[in-house]
């Protein structure tokens, strides 16, 4: 069972590394001008890290949330992630991010590592 909750802890890591992604491919996407997509595209990203940072880090944040905040803040930030996947590709590849998300949120409350 061990190997199972290290894999769901990889899998929550490696969902808030694709947050991030989908964040800047939204943003170097845009159909606008290359100014745009830069700043989109670096500060989208950085967004989500200044957030996540504040509120969401395991062992680091500043003001940790817990309970049903905790719920609001991963639903902003996994959610966002899907839309702006969603965005940037299509529907598919941000049903199953956020399909994962449900699946690793869900486990993690079964786990108790939350």
């Amino acid at each position: 069972m061990t190997i199972f909750k290290g894999a769901n802890l990889l899998l929550m890591f490696l969902l808030e590394l694709g947050v991030l992604a989908a964040a800047g491919l939204w943003g170097f996407t845009l159909q606008a001008g290359w100014l745009v997509r830069v700043v989109a595209g670096l500060g989208a990203p950085g967004v989500f890290i200044a957030v996540w940072a504040l509120f969401g880090a395991a062992n680091g944040a500043k003001y940790p949330l817990t309970g049903l905040a905790r719920f609001v803040l991963e639903l902003g930030w996994f959610g966002g992630g899907a839309v702006l996947l969603y965005l940037a590709t299509s529907a598919a590849p941000a049903a199953v991010f956020f399909g994962l998300w449900v699946l690793n949120g869900v486990l993690r409350l079964v786990w108790k590592q939350v």
